[in-house]
């Protein structure tokens, strides 16, 4: 693990696999609440793309993981997080990345791909119409208040009541720090990202079964020469889908 510092003082952790090679690295941003670690190693993800020799490069995002973990919500927003991850960039000194972002981190990805010319192949996963129609996660399916509302509460049978348990679970469940976790709920994007911007060919790879990634082919449409692809899979166990990896290789070393 590896960090650096942003230019407002907050400590990202980041991971490297593989070794540099002629082709751009590839750059994981994970979801909300889990880490790079959580969302792409245990899954197998960051190995299948090692092993098609490609080096692999995944922040832990602010308020998750290893990274810095204000409590000021103002601190949060995947627009922070993307400038986060220029700031990355910068400071390993690279140009030119193929970009790979799941639910939050997808969003983070295109509102990146949307701002800067360095992404050469872009994955949005994860995600549905709702980048496009929202500007961010799908609030219809998943109210931000109701999220950050379980991940403060102590009571337990409002715990146990509340339609987003499934998120103070798993978070419990990695002991995050559910205060910071529920500022970036409260921050989440909800203004238009400038997705016609993006000229990096991109690729809207989704689970058939995830409620936060319906319609994955209307978000391809809104954006030039985008294609979506759907593969078995809800919002939790979509990179574990058989034709997950293959389709996202197949994409990014084409």
């Amino acid at each position: 693990m590896e960090r650096f510092r942003t230019t407002d003082g907050i400590s990202i952790a980041y991971r490297r696999w593989g070794d540099p090679s002629a082709r751009p690295p590839v750059v994981l941003h994970h979801g909300f609440i889990v880490d790079a670690v959580t969302n792409f190693e245990a899954p197998g993800v960051v190995a299948a793309l090692v092993g098609a020799g490609r080096h692999v490069i995944a922040p832990d995002a602010r308020g998750h993981g290893a990274s810095g973990k204000p409590h000021d919500t103002a601190a949060y927003g995947e627009e922070r997080m993307a400038r986060d991850l220029i700031q990355l960039l910068d400071h390993l000194g690279m140009r030119e990345i193929d970009l790979v972002g799941y639910s939050m981190g997808a969003v983070v990805s295109a509102i990146f791909a949307a701002n800067h010319d360095r992404v050469r192949r872009l994955v949005l996963s994860g995600v549905g119409a709702a980048v496009a129609e929202l500007g961010g996660l799908d609030v219809r399916a998943m109210p931000p208040s109701e999220v950050a509302a379980v991940l403060l509460t102590e009571s337990r049978s409002a715990i146990e009541s509340s339609p987003a348990v499934g998120f103070r679970t798993l978070a419990d469940a990695l002991g995050a720090d559910r205060v910071a976790l529920a500022a970036q709920a409260n921050a989440a994007n909800r203004t238009p990202i400038a997705l016609e911007r993006i000229t990096a060919p991109t690729l809207v790879l989704a689970g058939a079964d995830d409620p936060l990634a319906v319609r994955p082919q209307d978000l391809a449409a809104a954006i030039p020469g985008a294609r979506s692809r759907v593969v078995s899979g809800d919002h939790m166990t979509t990179l574990r889908s058989p034709a997950y990896l293959p389709a996202l290789l197949d994409f990014l070393n084409s």
